[in-house]
């Protein structure tokens, strides 16, 4: 029996395909977004470390998890044709096994969102509803640029930092000041996944994918892409001095300064660059969103 016979045959999924398909290299930002939520509430985090690790769990292996194998099962056809190697166009993940995943990733995400309170709840339940919006129709963000990457900042970025605040807090709301950092980065994490669109151009027209960079054309994109992530930036550096945390308003100044450096030399060939300028620029924009958390943290402590 050969292997195609197998995977004709099989019944239920290989486990290093249910791996796959939950595709753990995306997990980092919202993990790390989580943390910047969690650093901002001003809560004691060695005193509750459990619920920094379930949170950790929640944001990555479980809601952002969720995402990724809701949209590998309805791109499933179109992955049949340019990636027939993928777990569920190659049999690895059988039948409707990637509907059945995604439903029990979303059930587990959410149990243990209620487990986490009230608010957590809620902003897994938003979460959810972004995650399945982002890839099934009839809503299906991500064919269009606007939408799409909006979706994904708000889910990767802004409901990620809102919810390890709320853990950190008894699942309660988070103070304003909390909630405008989520936005702010949020906001400019839509040029970040305008960044990922570059490499796709000539895909997404065949497929009639509507990117930004295939609405707007390549330099109105790189533009758009640069200024969506930089602004935010600039607010967030001029509330920081009106909170009067000067030291983190200059750290994030610096750091937006370096952003615009590498922004300089991705758009004279934004196509070829974007790639380079999405692992340089976006390692340090997230190191700002740190910087802030901790900023933001001394408020807290301060109110507290």
């Amino acid at each position: 029996m050969n292997q195609t016979t197998v995977i004709a045959t099989r019944t239920y999924p290989e486990p290093k395909a249910i791996l796959e398909v939950l595709h753990p290299i995306t997990w980092f930002p919202p993990m790390w977004a989580f943390t910047c939520g969690v650093v901002s509430s001003g809560a004691p985090i060695l005193e509750q470390w459990w619920l920094l690790i379930a949170g950790i769990i929640l944001a990555g292996p479980l809601m952002c998890a969720t995402s990724q194998v809701v949209n590998d099962w309805y791109d499933r056809d179109v992955d049949a044709i340019n990636e027939p190697d993928r777990p569920i166009p190659s049999g690895r993940i059988p039948g409707r096994w990637g509907f059945y995943l995604s439903l029990i990733w979303t059930a587990v995400s959410l149990a243990l969102a209620y487990a986490l309170g009230p608010w957590v709840f809620g902003l897994a339940l938003i979460g959810m509803a972004i995650a399945w919006g982002y890839s099934a129709p009839p809503f299906r963000f991500k064919g269009n640029g606007w939408w799409g990457n909006l979706a994904a900042g708000i889910s990767y970025e802004g409901l990620a930092w809102v919810t390890g605040a709320a853990v950190m807090i008894g699942g309660a709301l988070p103070g304003w000041e909390i909630l405008v950092l989520a936005l702010l980065y949020s906001l400019g994490a839509h040029g970040i996944m305008t960044l990922n669109d570059f490499k796709a151009i000539e895909g997404d027209i065949q497929m009639g994918v509507r990117s930004l960079p295939v609405q707007l054309g390549v330099e109105k994109a790189a533009w758009w892409a640069c200024g969506v992530m930089g602004l935010p930036q600039a607010v967030v550096v001029a509330l920081l001095f009106s909170w009067d945390k000067p030291a983190h308003a200059i750290a994030v100044g610096v750091v937006l300064l370096i952003q615009v450096a590498l922004m300089v030399r991705f758009l004279a060939r934004p196509v070829e660059r974007a790639v380079w300028f999405s692992g340089l620029g976006v390692t340090v924009y997230v190191t700002g969103m740190m910087i802030s958390a901790f900023a933001v943290r001394g408020l807290m402590t301060a109110a507290g």
